[in-house]
C-alpha cells in the first residue's frame, strides 16, 4: 500500500496515463512534419523530450517535498540531493529506459504491441532471477502469473513468424532489458520495504542521475555523427524548439513524468520483484494493445492481430491471478491445522 491506496489501483491509473503516451509518439512519428516532407523520427523527439521531462521531474520533486527524503552533501554552502552508490548505479540503469522507451514506439512495420511484449516479456524472464539471487521468497500466484505471460509472449512471436525486427530495434530490446536487470538489482537491496520516505529519496537520487546521464548520451552521439542516426539527435536537440512541435512533445514529457511516478510506487512495493514486476509490466503491455486500436481508429496503424489479442487476455489473466492470490495465500494461512 502507498498513501492507502492499492498496488492494484496504481496498476490500473498507470495503464491510463501509459495509453496516451504512446498514442502521442506513434502519431508524431506517422503524420508527415512539412518542413522535412517526412514525419519526424523517434531520435528527433527523444533529446528535447528528454530535457523537458527532466525539468517537470525537478518541478515536481521539489513541489511535492520528495527531495527532502533523499540523501544530501553540501555544496558551496548549498545542501543539495546527492546519489548513494547505489542509486547511482540504479540511475544508470534507469538513463538506458529514458531512451529506449519512446524509440520503441516508432519503428515503422514492427507494432506497439509486439514491441511492448518483447521489452516487457524480457523484464518478466529477470525478474524471478533476481529474487532469486536477493534470497527472497516467490509467492506461487506469482510464478503463475509469469507463466501466463511468458505463453503470450511465446505465441505472439510464433504467430508473427519470428522477431524480423530491425537491428535498433533489437539494439533497443537488450539496452532495454539490461537496464532493468541493473535496476531490480539495486532496488531488491536497498529499497523494496515498503516506507514511503524510503520511495521518495530513491526516485529523486535515481532521477538525478539517469535524466543527466541520458542528455549526456543523445548529446555524445550527435556529437560523434554516426550518419542519419547522429544528424536527427541533432536536429532534435536543436531544431525541434522552431520545429512547431513543442505542444505534443511537452504533453508526452508531462505524461513520461506521470508513468515514471506510477512505475515506481509500484516496483518498490514490499512484495517480490516477481509480483510487482509482471503487474507492472502486463499494465503497460495492455496500454499499448489500447493504444494500437486507438491508432487504427485514427489510421495510422494496423489493428492488433489475433496473436496480439489472445497475449491481452492472458495477461488479464495473469493480473486477476496477481491480485487474488495473494488474498488466497493469506486465507490459506489462517485456516488452523486440525
Amino acid at each position: 500500500m502507498h498513501g492507502g491506496r492499492s498496488i492494484q489501483f496504481i496498476a490500473v491509473v498507470y495503464c491510463l496515463a501509459y495509453v496516451p503516451y504512446a498514442v502521442i509518439v506513434r502519431w508524431m512519428s506517422a503524420i508527415v512534419y512539412a518542413p522535412l516532407g517526412r514525419p519526424l523520427t523517434g531520435l528527433e523527439i527523444l533529446p528535447a523530450c528528454t530535457l523537458l521531462s527532466g525539468l517537470l521531474t525537478a518541478v515536481f520533486v521539489w513541489w511535492s517535498g520528495w527531495w527532502r527524503q533523499a540523501h544530501h552533501a553540501t555544496l558551496f554552502g548549498a545542501r543539495l540531493p546527492c546519489p548513494t552508490p547505489w542509486t547511482l548505479l540504479s540511475g544508470i540503469g534507469t538513463a538506458m529506459l529514458l531512451f529506449t522507451v519512446p524509440l520503441s514506439f516508432t519503428f515503422q512495420g514492427v507494432s506497439i504491441p509486439f514491441m511492448q511484449l518483447l521489452m516487457r516479456g524480457d523484464v518478466l524472464v529477470i525478474a524471478p532471477l533476481v529474487d532469486i539471487l536477493a534470497g527472497r521468497r516467490v509467492g506461487w500466484y506469482s510464478w503463475c502469473a509469469l507463466l501466463l505471460v511468458a505463453i503470450g509472449l511465446l505465441l505472439t512471436i510464433r504467430m508473427r513468424g519470428g522477431l524480423h525486427l530491425p537491428p535498433l530495434a533489437i539494439l533497443t530490446v537488450v539496452l532495454y532489458t539490461l537496464g532493468y536487470f541493473i535496476r531490480l538489482g539495486v532496488m531488491t537491496r536497498i529499497a523494496k520495504n515498503d516506507d514511503p520516505n524510503t520511495v521518495k529519496g530513491y526516485f529523486v537520487e535515481e532521477k538525478i542521475v539517469a535524466i543527466p546521464l541520458a542528455v549526456l548520451a543523445l548529446a555524445g552521439l550527435s556529437a560523434a555523427g554516426f550518419g542519419a542516426q547522429g544528424n536527427q539527435l541533432s536536429f532534435g536537440f536543436v531544431g525541434v524548439w522552431s520545429s512547431g512541435q513543442l505542444g505534443p512533445i511537452f504533453v508526452l514529457s508531462i505524461l513520461l513524468v506521470l508513468v515514471s511516478v506510477l512505475a515506481i510506487l509500484i516496483l518498490l512495493d514490499k512484495r517480490e520483484n516477481t509480483f510487482c514486476v509482471p503487474l507492472e509490466r502486463s499494465a503497460s503491455i495492455l496500454a499499448g494493445i489500447a493504444a494500437a486500436v486507438v491508432l487504427n481508429v485514427m489510421g495510422l496503424g494496423p489493428a492488433p492481430t489475433p496473436s496480439e489479442i489472445i497475449g491481452a487476455v492472458l495477461l488479464i489473466a495473469a493480473i486477476a491471478v496477481l491480485s487474488l492470490g495473494p488474498y488466497a495465500a493469506g486465507a490459506r494461512r489462517s485456516i488452523p491445522l486440525v
